[in-house]
């Protein structure tokens, strides 16, 4: 390909063919237009402001009223960048096994759970997290769809925008009974592993999360809260420690 490595793949993302391009490149040409936008919400929130501290004679009357805009303006700002940050793993800006392990450390280690990255069976696809704790064990993998892609469940089956999700689903649901199957034939312990998908990018329904198909797919705000909350006393801490000396030790580490 010209200007590129018969070495390195292609990603789809960096090219100027892609969704993510043209989403990048229509975002920061709007830019102006969202000025303008801001600007007209703070004027008109600098008027209200401003006839309401007339009307109760309220001392400094601009000032409430520069405030109130400043207000509006920030706000609408933050909006605008937050729309946009939620879209960097999608747009291939940053990686989602780094945001959810960060967020899976941050939120589970005081409570007793260990996170292991990047495992796999020898020979098989790898999964990007292993959570060991209290409440027992999970898998982690992260995905991202384009913004306008709609997560849901009909009937018990999931489905991305109009497209079954069997084919996301049904892989890592059998990734975890291999694992499940892997560590109870090491450890003698009876194990169940709960699968789950980080969702990055892509419309979740009110309260940012679906259950189907054996597979819970979560804003990865919510996966550690969601973990945090099963039943404690499913494992002991030696059993955690047996569970994740043993994942370490029999499940391979990805590159």
């Amino acid at each position: 390909m010209p200007g590129g490595s018969i070495y390195v793949q292609r990603d789809d993302k960096f090219t100027g063919a892609s969704p993510q391009w043209y989403y990048e490149k229509y975002w920061y040409e709007d830019a102006r237009s969202r000025q303008r936008a801001r600007a007209l919400k703070a004027a008109v929130a600098f008027a209200a402001v401003l006839a309401l501290a007339i009307k109760f004679s309220l001392p400094w009357p601009a000032a409430y009223a520069l405030s109130a805009a400043a207000l509006v303006a920030a706000g609408d700002w933050w909006w605008s960048w937050r729309a946009f940050r939620a879209t960097a793993v999608w747009r291939g800006r940053r990686r989602g096994e780094a945001v959810t392990g960060r967020l899976l450390r941050r939120s589970l280690r005081k409570y007793g759970y260990r996170v292991l990255d990047g495992r796999a069976i020898r020979g098989q696809a790898s999964i990007d997290h292993l959570v060991i704790g209290p409440g027992g064990l999970w898998i982690v993998d992260n995905e991202s769809w384009s913004p306008d892609t709609e997560i849901a469940t009909y009937g018990g089956r999931l489905f991305f925008g109009e497209k079954y999700g069997t084919s996301t689903a049904q892989p890592l649901v059998s990734q975890a009974s291999a694992f499940a199957a892997l560590l109870a034939a090491e450890t003698g312990l009876r194990v169940t592993i709960r699968p789950m998908l980080a969702v990055h990018c892509g419309q979740l329904p009110r309260g940012g999360m679906v259950v189907a198909e054996g597979l819970t797919l979560a804003k990865p705000s919510l996966i550690a809260r969601l973990i945090r909350v099963a039943e404690p006393g499913v494992l002991t801490q030696e059993q955690v420690e047996l569970l994740s000396r043993t994942a370490a030790r029999e499940l391979a580490k990805s590159s």
